[in-house]
């Protein structure tokens, strides 16, 4: 053993530990180990995680890491692992970083060269995808839609072509601004699953049509309540003659900024090959939606 080493102790190990979503028997064995024999758990609400920790009987020291101090007091935890201590990263639910607190926290212990270990478990987006019925080979996670209506639709427009299943977070009062807005660029019929409570007494997965699904929520209050996971079925593209391409839907969009519907459908068809008809129907459905 040298001098440096006995000066230097090893550096702790930063624990990503996964707690449950609502059910309180999903936590794992692995988790409540490490729980009770790491030196301090950085928890993003210390007030919520000290009841989960006295219902387990776990004595560990709580210290608040969320999104309004973790910039400001990682250099803390930065510290306390540097000095040999194990520290544990919770969220309040779920698998923290998952739109949690903690990146930051992970990406300085890394850069500090602290081992980073994740300790899995509860996800609501993994385990509503693995009960909706849509594709989940491939899927993309967009967290929470903006709050605002135009910020919202606009980040909708930039994933309304995207093939592979969306999956979302949204807060209970704005979950039917939210299907609406949905329905609004997506269509009525592509389809969707709400998955609301998910693990807790009131557990619902309700998959329909977006249109049916927005009423369906609309006309029941209660399903306007509590933690919502959206997910939404990938884009498919229209299949033989009724196909219009993306290129061909971008030349068309540019003409009919510059000269009336009928002579832009007919100018589109003569650049892109694409039948008159079907482009003037397009060109019909995009002046509706304006």
């Amino acid at each position: 053993m040298t001098l440096s080493s006995v000066l230097s102790p090893a550096m702790g190990t930063l624990y990503v530990v996964a707690t449950p979503i609502g059910n309180l028997d999903d936590i794992s064995a692995r988790a409540l180990r490490i729980l009770r024999e790491v030196a301090l758990i950085a928890a993003e609400d210390t007030r919520h995680s000290a009841r989960l920790m006295q219902h387990f009987g776990i004595n560990t020291p709580l210290a608040a890491c969320h999104e309004h101090n973790e910039r400001e007091q990682g250099s803390h935890f930065i510290a306390r692992l540097q000095a040999g201590g194990d520290v544990a990263l919770i969220s309040d639910a779920g698998t923290p970083l998952i739109s949690d607190p903690g990146y930051h926290l992970v990406r300085n212990a890394r850069a500090a060269g602290v081992k980073v270990v994740p300790v899995p478990g509860p996800s609501a987006l993994i385990a509503a995808l693995s009960a909706a019925g849509l594709p989940s080979d491939r899927f993309i996670f967009e967290g929470f839609l903006p709050a605002k209506t135009a910020g919202r639709r606009a980040r909708l427009e930039a994933v309304k072509e995207e093939p592979r299943t969306l999956i979302f977070y949204e807060a209970p009062h704005r979950i039917l601004e939210c299907l609406e807005d949905m329905q609004a660029v997506f269509g009525d019929e592509r389809p969707a699953l709400l998955a609301r409570e998910l693990t807790k007494t009131f557990e619902t997965l309700k998959g329909l049509p977006l249109a049916e699904l927005a009423a369906w929520v609309a006309a029941d209050s209660n399903q306007q309540r509590g933690e919502c996971v959206v997910l939404v079925a990938g884009w498919q593209a229209p299949e033989g003659e009724d196909a219009l391409s993306v290129e061909a839907q971008r030349v068309l969009d540019l003409l009919l900024k510059e000269m009336p519907l009928k002579r832009a459908a007919a100018l589109a068809a003569e650049i892109t090959g694409v039948r008159k008809n079907l482009l003037y129907q397009a060109a019909l459905e995009r002046q509706k939606d304006a």
